[in-house]
């Protein structure tokens, strides 16, 4: 266990949730209320104003002057994480939370029930039923317990917005937020940070839930305003920007203190970090 977890305890605690999501066929009026929880302060070494890669694909490229990593949870080794905590570097594990991927090596536990439309433009990826806490429990605290066994510092769930896409149930605001919150405390019993991952019109909700937001596209949508909520609570606000170029928006996202990179689909070792940019 590297010397920076140490800290995980500092500055805040997490309440436990009184029970799990009921099975789908029971009306959400029935459902069991979420217990607030109290607001997580990000550690020192997670500050408002960071620079920062994320790397999926290609070889990784860890010796970068960054003070935050974002990095697949099931392909990145314990050995890679050690090697970016020896220079104090923050990383992140990313996840899908809110969707079934075929090629991940826990595929075959999704059972059936969860397993909603195909995702469009991604091959082998379909939505999941997020009513069903019941199901998808054991699956995601196993996610969980691989972050921490492997040294992630937090963890980066994908996919928590299927409200608002075309998942194949019928999801709603609500049910949405009682996942999300499930799996900021889930997270947060682990002793892992956790960011909210472009569910920007929930953010004034989930704000307090959450360590830090990462959106993609905020500025080529125009919907950058949504991540106000972490802002103003001094969380750091992580933005990826495929579309447009870095002179289209760096300067933007400088004036607003939101930690942006101009980075390519396939999040290979490429980035143009706006806080290293000038025209």
């Amino acid at each position: 266990m590297h010397v920076l977890r140490s800290l995980w305890f500092v500055g805040w605690v997490a309440l436990l949730l009184g029970a799990c999501q009921l099975p789908m066929n029971v009306p959400s009026s029935s459902s069991p209320t979420v217990s607030a929880s109290i607001a997580h302060t990000p550690r020192p070494d997670l500050p408002q104003q960071a620079r920062w890669q994320i790397q999926y694909t290609g070889d990784l490229k860890l010796d970068l002057d960054v003070e935050v990593f974002n990095l697949d949870l099931f392909d990145t080794s314990p050995e890679d994480i050690a090697l970016l905590h020896q220079r104090g570097v923050f990383v992140m594990c990313y996840f899908s939370a809110g969707s079934y991927e075929d090629w991940r090596s826990d595929a075959h536990l999704f059972p059936a029930d969860v397993l909603g439309a195909a995702m469009a433009g991604w091959p082998g990826e379909r939505w999941l039923d997020i009513r069903r806490v019941d199901l998808l429990t054991p699956i995601m605290e196993a996610r969980l317990d691989l972050a921490r066994a492997k040294g992630c510092d937090g963890v980066d769930p994908d996919n928590v917005n299927g409200y608002v896409n075309e998942t194949g149930f019928s999801l709603t605001a609500a049910d949405q937020q009682r996942y999300n919150i499930w799996l900021a405390t889930a997270a947060h019993q682990r002793g892992l940070f956790i960011g909210l991952k472009n569910d920007g019109e929930q953010s004034e909700a989930l704000a307090p839930y959450f360590d830090w937001a990462l959106n993609e596209s905020c500025f080529f949508y125009d919907e950058c305003d949504s991540l106000q909520p972490f802002l103003r609570s001094g969380k750091p606000v992580f933005v990826i920007e495929y579309h447009l170029e870095p002179e289209l928006f760096c300067e933007t996202a400088n004036q607003m203190n939101v930690n942006a990179l101009h980075k390519r689909r396939d999040l290979d070792a490429y980035r143009v970090d706006c806080r290293e940019w000038s025209r």
